[in-house]
């Protein structure tokens, strides 16, 4: 069982920055990949970005290559996106999420085995 916890989400003008964090209970942490995904309003939960077990592999949609930087620091289980050059289309709710079995690259909502409750980010335009 991995509970996640996620935070740092708030209110931030175009062009701004944001780095989301999301710390994970129990010792198992380094065994899952992870990702950060998002829901706007209205729409389907999508892919946002992917970290392998140890970080050495990293994945992004094309809607934020350049600007998101996904990170983990398996000693604190917690894994990190650093969001930078935020435009109103990234708002939303961003939820991590944990996958034991990953392969690289990005991976759907259903192939997650664990959620966190998400937090909030607001880009105002």
């Amino acid at each position: 069982q991995v509970q996640l916890v996620e935070s740092g989400g708030g209110l931030v003008q175009a062009g701004g920055s944001l780095r989301l964090s999301c710390a994970a209970s129990g010792r198992t942490f380094s065994r899952y990949a992870m990702g950060w995904f998002r829901q706007a309003p209205g729409n389907e939960r999508e892919f946002v970005a992917a970290i392998s077990r140890g970080g050495g592999s990293t994945s992004y949609a094309d809607s934020v290559e350049g600007r998101f930087i996904i990170s983990r620091d398996n000693a604190k289980n917690t894994v990190y996106l650093q969001m930078n050059s935020l435009q109103f289309e990234d708002t939303a709710v961003y939820y991590c999420a944990a996958r034991y079995v990953y392969y690289g690259g990005g991976f759907r909502p259903t192939e997650a085995d664990y959620w966190g409750q998400g937090t909030q980010v607001t880009v105002s335009s």
